[in-house]
């Protein structure tokens, strides 16, 4: 034991600043890569990883040549295996990463352009005709883009590059229309474009009441972090899929403070802190101007 400590003592003497900076990426990393894998089939495909360390280690101790072998072969590969299992789960940590500075460029420029009279008459809007839609159980599907560009999405129907109007959604969305089954992607407060084909979920644990409309939906929050509005066609229920998990049953009004909290005041645990201070500081300037 004693031996122990004088190991650890000599370890801290030489513990420097580059060393505690080393270590604290380190654990961040760590950290990231187990929220990321968290709730998600990787996070099973991880597991399944640290049983066969185990095993090849018991491998080794009872001498199993063989079984160690081919272990022995699978480990040599492991960062190629690794990148091709991972993928997709890689690819949306990269965007994630990558989020932090757009949100601050789309700042800056909004200074400029003054964009949130549009946003906020596109939120209104779309409220108002999924109120309408809920009534009259007309299915829709609407998608928000926020900091993942979804220009590869908007590609496989129309592009349309209009305003958001209650009359142009109803035409899209008229069940004899034919758009009405894909989805429409909005960016900054225009309808980029419509009839497009989402990604369904794999998620094994979705509800089987949910239909085709509604997968699609959660399967496009999971690999982006665009927030999508669903009216159901069967019961006319109002839902929003936000990071893969659908919350459902909105009221009009819900669901305008929902997607203004969402996509322009900024969401705590979906969009920069440093984004959401400005603008409400800048809100409050212009109110104090009025």
């Amino acid at each position: 034991m004693e031996i122990i400590i004088q190991n650890l003592g000599s370890v801290f003497k030489t513990f420097g600043v580059k060393d505690a900076v080393d270590v604290t990426v380190i654990a961040l990393l760590i950290f990231y890569l187990l929220r990321l894998f968290r709730n998600s089939r990787a996070g099973q495909l991880v597991k399944g990883f640290l049983i066969l360390l185990v095993v090849y280690g018991v491998a080794i101790v009872a001498r199993l040549n063989m079984l160690t072998y081919i272990l022995n072969s699978v480990f040599t590969y492991w960062a190629i295996i690794f990148i091709v299992v991972f993928q997709p789960e890689l690819r949306l940590g990269l965007e994630r990463l990558g989020r932090s500075n757009k949100r601050l460029r789309s700042f800056v420029s909004s200074t400029v352009q003054n964009p949130e009279d549009k946003i906020y008459k596109a939120l209104s809007d779309t409220a108002d005709t999924c109120a309408v839609f809920s009534k009259s159980k007309t299915g829709a599907l609407i998608v928000f883009e926020r900091e993942t560009p979804l220009g590869e999405i908007a590609d496989t129907g129309t592009l349309l590059n209009s305003d958001v109007s209650p009359a142009l959604l109803g035409n899209i969305f008229f069940n004899k229309a034919p758009l009405h089954d894909g989805a429409i992607i909005i960016r900054e407060g225009k309808i980029l474009a419509a009839g497009c084909i989402l990604p369904l979920s794999d998620n094994l644990n979705i509800s089987q009441e949910l239909g085709t409309r509604h997968r699609a939906a959660i399967g496009i929050t999971e690999s982006s972090d665009a927030v999508v509005v669903v009216v159901s066609e069967e019961t006319g229920s109002i839902s929003v899929a936000l990071n893969g998990i659908l919350t459902r049953d909105f009221k009009r009004d819900d669901l305008y403070n929902r997607l203004v909290e969402l996509i322009i005041t900024g969401d705590n645990n979906n969009a920069s802190g440093m984004f959401a201070a400005l603008f409400n500081k800048r809100k409050e300037e212009k109110n104090e101007k009025e």
